[in-house]
């Protein structure tokens, strides 16, 4: 498990090594819990299931975690899928849509769907801002307070104050570039809505986490707090300059 977390998780190799730790306890408990099923001709691999679980459970480190309680099954098609309009998949399992994408999930039937050759995209390219899998997990904190709003659940009604503070003036912020046409550090398609916000400055935060503390401290801060981490400390990209 190690080698391969270390070879095909950069992040890892870069963290303490209590973290290091911590993380392959929490990717033994995700295998064990949740089903990966190979779609599209995949032929599931144990590389892939670590490769997976090990950027998941990134986001789950120094918190106390039910591992992702609203989810059951992980689909991986081998690249670019099209989900059609309710086409079923299995038993239960029915996909959404119409278009193509590299990932999706949604709070019913606890499916989280990945394209593996996008997967292996955001591992090989650590400070690019770019990462499926953490995108899709992200949406699944989003989803674990029975909404799909952005905000993950959180302590407090203070912590919800803050949180609603920070990520609505940033969101907005991007919406305005967006409109206008303003290179941002943000990719636009967080502008879409706040769930998809969440999602990205997700992303930001594990993949360029200097560059989003220089340009985006507020935005920085909050999500160090939630996810009791501060990845700026071990980062792989320069410091942004802006």
């Amino acid at each position: 498990m190690r080698s391969t977390l270390a070879r095909n998780v950069p992040i890892f190799r870069r963290l303490p090594a209590a973290d290091q730790a911590e993380l392959m306890g929490h990717v033994q408990v995700f295998l064990a819990e949740k089903r990966f099923e190979g779609c599209g001709g995949l032929e599931l691999t144990d590389e892939i299931r670590l490769t997976i679980a090990g950027q998941a459970c990134l986001l789950l480190l120094h918190r106390e975690t039910d591992y992702y309680p609203r989810l059951s099954t992980i689909l991986v098609y081998p690249s670019t899928y099209v989900a059609d309009d309710e086409r079923h998949v299995e038993g239960p399992i029915w996909e959404e849509g119409g278009e193509y994408r590299l990932g999706h999930t949604g709070q019913r039937l606890g499916v989280l769907v990945l394209a593996w050759d996008a997967a292996k995209r955001g591992r090989s390219h650590p400070a690019d801002g770019q990462n499926v899998v953490l995108h899709e997990f992200a949406h699944q904190l989003d989803f674990e307070d029975y909404a799909t709003d952005g905000a993950p659940a959180l302590a407090s009604r203070a912590e919800y104050l803050a949180w609603s503070r920070v990520m609505s003036r940033e969101f907005q912020a991007l919406r305005a570039a967006d409109e206008a046409g303003t290179p941002t550090l943000l990719d636009p398609y967080g502008a879409t809505n706040p769930a998809e916000f969440f999602a990205v400055v997700t992303e930001e935060f594990f993949e360029r986490p200097i560059a989003l503390r220089a340009r985006h401290p507020a935005l920085y801060d909050e999500l160090a707090k939630f996810f009791r981490q501060d990845p700026a400390l071990y980062a792989a990209e320069p410091a942004a300059t802006s």
